[in-house]
């Protein structure tokens, strides 16, 4: 199929064989049709500086739910300060197999490629959580992916790593995130395979990284494909994006940060080596880690960071053995756990408060992986998941899905009074969705109890039945 390009001033049109779309710059444009014959569709952002005369980078950003406008949305703002095409589908999702995925992918990247003018050498790739890890197996399947930006993800898999076929990794991840720990470890297994890497850490949890930091993470491949003579050195951007890293140690620092301003200097010096002298970052750095706020709070640290390591280690064996052994005794234990790591949340060292946000996170995202793992199989093993629903209700009491899992098994197994048990807690927790509590699958005898209805009824005002007894 034949493809023009035609740049208006603020507008690109393309025209197709069997179609003319009009992709206007600084929005997200959305369902743009990969090719004519297959239904799948992508999501589109041009910086308001577009010009069909010159190459651009462009950033494929993943959402494993097919969210690709809402993807680009996070990413946009950065991508315009730093002067980036998005692209993202709206077709990839993590019920279907890598293999798929990659097939997706794979043309999604072939229609940008041949309807932009994307810049050899300027091809990267990017997400949050899971589109983050997805984004780093992409290099390992399509060839020309320059760099990967895992935004709160780790490297996919370590075995498809290889030093003949390296992309630049940067990693940005919240100090509060589950994921900070293996980042870190991550980090350092790059360095070995000598992949370029840098990982930027913000103060925050697991979540999508603010303007400021995907900037950070964009200018990073900026001035590396500079030093790759990829695109022209332009010694003003380097002199600028210099004296902002500098701005951001010092504020860092200034706001009792030294462990965040530390690991910023230690970026810093990988990344501006090509272009100037280091003994300015050097020294910043040597004075910064003989401070006494930088060498207590390395010191707790250091101390916090094995205590989480030992902790994660005992959720992983207790949780293997209490699926196995279909153990609901033991949710006691997992409260008084939860309720530990409130303590951490509420001390009054911060780094303690970091440790138990993480320690919080790892433990909902082991939960939710075994959930994940057993709902795969065939077949299924439905007391196993009942547990897990259990355990969800205890590490989050508000996820009202849960307890609606546990009332449909419960009810299908004739456990009435544990269906009865679990419908008070979810109504007592504020769940008010009457159509949805009657047409829940495996309780049609259930829902015509009295029992039922009388609970319904005194936190609802209204059962659907009354019972009458003669």
């Amino acid at each position: 199929m034949k493809r023009i390009l035609l740049l208006l001033a603020f507008s690109a049109t393309f025209i197709g064989s069997a179609q003319n779309i009009t992709l206007k710059k600084g929005v997200v444009i959305d369902s743009l049709v990969v090719n004519d014959t297959i239904p799948e569709t992508f999501s589109l952002y041009l910086p308001k500086k577009f010009d069909v005369s010159k190459t651009w980078p462009v950033v494929f950003v993943f959402d494993m739910n097919g969210r690709g406008r809402q993807a680009l949305a996070m990413v946009s703002a950065a991508a315009e300060e730093q002067g980036y095409v998005l692209a993202a589908s709206n077709n990839i999702s993590d019920t279907l197999s890598i293999a798929k995925n990659i097939l997706i992918t794979s043309r999604m990247f072939n229609t940008v490629t041949t309807m932009l003018p994307i810049r050899k050498n300027g091809i990267y790739t990017s997400g949050f959580s899971a589109g983050g890890r997805f984004s780093t197996l992409v290099p390992a399947f399509i060839k020309g992916v320059e760099g990967v930006i895992a935004c709160g993800a780790s490297v996919a898999n370590i075995e498809v790593l290889t030093s003949r076929n390296p992309f630049h990794y940067i990693g940005v991840v919240g100090d509060e995130d589950f994921t900070y720990p293996e980042m870190l470890t991550i980090e350092k297994i790059l360095s070995r395979l000598k992949f370029p890497n840098q990982l930027l850490v913000f103060d925050g949890g697991h979540e999508w990284p603010n303007t400021e930091n995907l900037s950070k993470a964009l200018k990073i491949l900026t001035l590396a494909a500079m030093a790759k003579g990829y695109v022209p050195r332009d010694e003003a951007y380097i002199d600028v994006s210099y004296t902002e890293d500098f701005v951001t140690v010092n504020r860092l620092y200034s706001e009792n940060k030294p462990l965040l301003a530390d690991s910023w200097l230690e970026e810093m010096s990988e990344i501006y080596q090509p272009y100037v002298a280091l003994d300015s970052i050097k020294t910043s750095r040597k004075t910064l880690r003989k401070s006494r706020l930088f060498r207590e709070q390395n010191r707790t640290q250091n101390s916090l960071n094995l205590k989480e390591s030992l902790i994660k280690e005992e959720y992983n064996y207790y949780l293997e053995e209490d699926i196995i052994t279909y153990n609901y005794n033991n949710l006691g234990w997992w409260k008084y756990q939860m309720e530990e790591l409130q303590k951490f949340q509420k001390s009054p060292e911060v780094l303690q408060q970091k440790l138990g946000k993480r320690l919080e996170g790892y433990v909902k995202a082991l939960v939710s992986d075994n959930v994940d793992v057993l709902s795969a199989e065939t077949p299924v093993d439905g007391e196993a998941l009942n547990f897990l629903w259990m355990l969800k209700t205890v590490i989050e009491p508000d996820n009202f899905d849960s307890y609606l899992k546990i009332i449909s098994y419960t009810a299908k197994t004739d456990d009435y009074g544990t269906a009865l048990f679990y419908l008070e807690e979810l109504l007592e927790k504020g769940y008010a969705n009457r159509s949805e509590l009657y047409a829940l699958e495996n309780t049609a005898l259930l829902r015509i109890t009295p029992e039922f209805n009388e609970l319904v009824e005194k936190y609802l005002k209204e059962a659907r039945y009354t019972i009458i007894e003669e």
